[in-house]
């Protein structure tokens, strides 16, 4: 079941903080990229003690502009953390760090792992984490960059439920919704499901905005009318306005990462033989935005790519914004 909504997760939290007579737990985040860097800087402005860890020294510094404690390892982390927050592009990733907790040996230890990540890679950290004492959680989140630095987040949680109840505050300080999904990988299943509907909803984002463009509309437009009506998704909510101002190159969701979330999907598919005919449809889209040099743009760059398709040249704006990387 859902938690019940909080006006916005750093105004709960702080609240929160404030009634309570004991201090916040510390709190870790391993993985300081555009997610983990957001969650860490809201733990931070509801009242937690924050560690970070990230082999990046610029995302450390910025942990550390934003009020946490920057560490030189996970390891580091794990030993001033009680709870753990895990936001990592990679299996290799996850591997090393579940390693490294490993060797902190470290008492009472619940990690929430909020990757999408293949559910074998995180049933793997399961068993060995689990050896040590460690408690592992799965659990997903929804949304965008952009939308976890204003904490409009959906965290699907799965796992112990003990677990997951104590973890609960550390949910609130950075997240708008709970939803407990039941056991361990179900989290990465409903994330999976959800990313389905993202991939073709921002496809045809795009495809309706051109076709409006084309027809004379205002792009800016198409987005305020479209959004409140029966044809809006949050998808349009959210990358529209990002394709109509052509930002793309402000990246919440580079398409190159993107990629393996659409792998995940795509073997979800196969292994439960789901038609999905939509879903193929789209899938040339983003191969084709990373041909055409977009692998660190936002996925609204599907838009471009279905200017290329049409031989539309980008606006004078964006190749601007371009030249300025």
């Amino acid at each position: 079941m859902p938690k019940a909504p909080a006006k916005t997760a750093v105004q709960s939290l702080t609240k929160t903080a404030k009634a309570r007579s004991a201090p916040l737990p510390p709190v870790g985040v391993i993985g300081l990229g555009i997610m983990g860097s957001a969650m860490s800087a809201n733990l931070v402005k509801a009242g937690f003690p924050v560690f970070g860890y990230d082999p990046v020294a610029q995302a450390r510094a910025r942990l550390k502009k934003a009020g946490g404690t920057p560490c030189e390892s996970a390891t580091g982390v794990a030993q001033q953390s009680r709870f753990i927050i895990l936001s990592l592009p990679s299996e290799a990733a996850l591997d090393q760090v579940c390693a490294d907790l490993i060797a902190a040996a470290p008492k009472g230890l619940v990690v929430a792992e909020t990757s999408t990540l293949p559910e074998s890679a995180k049933r793997r950290a399961l068993a060995a984490l689990g050896k040590q004492g460690i408690v592992l959680l799965d659990c997903p989140l929804s949304g965008t960059g952009a939308q976890a630095v204003t904490g409009d987040l959906a965290v699907y949680a799965s796992g112990e439920a003990g677990a997951i109840k104590a973890f609960a505050p550390v949910f609130d300080g950075f997240s708008r919704a709970r939803y407990d999904v039941g056991e361990f990988g179900n989290g990465i299943r409903m994330k999976l499901v959800a990313n389905l509907l993202v991939a073709i909803h921002n496809v045809s984002t795009a495809e309706a905005l051109l076709m409006g463009a084309r027809m004379g509309l205002d792009p800016a437009s198409i987005v305020e009318v479209v959004a409140d009506g029966a044809g809006g998704s949050r998808m349009f909510q959210v990358r529209g306005p990002m394709m109509v101002e052509r930002s793309w190159d402000q990246a919440t969701m580079k398409v190159s990462t993107w990629q393996k979330d659409m792998r995940l999907i795509s073997d979800a598919l196969n292994a439960s033989d789901t038609p999905a005919p939509l879903f193929a449809a789209c899938v040339p889209v983003y191969n084709a935005a990373m041909a055409l040099g977009h692998g660190s743009d936002d996925t609204g760059s599907v838009y471009s790519v279905l200017e290329h398709m049409i031989g539309a040249a980008p606006k004078a704006g964006s190749a601007a914004r371009k030249n300025k990387r």
